[in-house]
């Protein structure tokens, strides 16, 4: 699961450069930020420890506003609007994909 992940964010990480300093820092932060999501929701699902999930929750909506951020700093174009999970809701309901 966690490393599932951690694989997937050094992949994405692996882009070649543009020469667009702006552009390349925002193409290899993007999988970090993906990756910590990818390991937020594995500690959400199958983590025991509250405090843990709560940090996890926190990392999660963090790691989205500033991947939006970073995308619009650029001019890309954002996704569909998800709902954004919130610690009394159902978080599970919003991360299945």
């Amino acid at each position: 699961m966690v490393s599932a992940a951690m694989d997937r964010m050094m992949a994405g990480m692996m882009v070649k450069p543009s020469g667009d300093v702006d552009r390349d820092f925002v193409a290899m932060m993007l999988p970090h930020h993906q990756g910590a999501i990818d390991m937020a929701v594995a500690e959400l699902r199958y983590g025991h420890n509250e405090q843990l999930k709560r940090i996890a929750q926190e990392i999660i909506i963090d790691q989205q506003q500033e991947i939006a951020a970073m995308k619009l700093a650029i001019g890309q174009p954002l996704p569909p609007s998800t709902p954004a999970p919130t610690r009394g809701g159902d978080y599970h309901s919003h991360m299945e994909h």
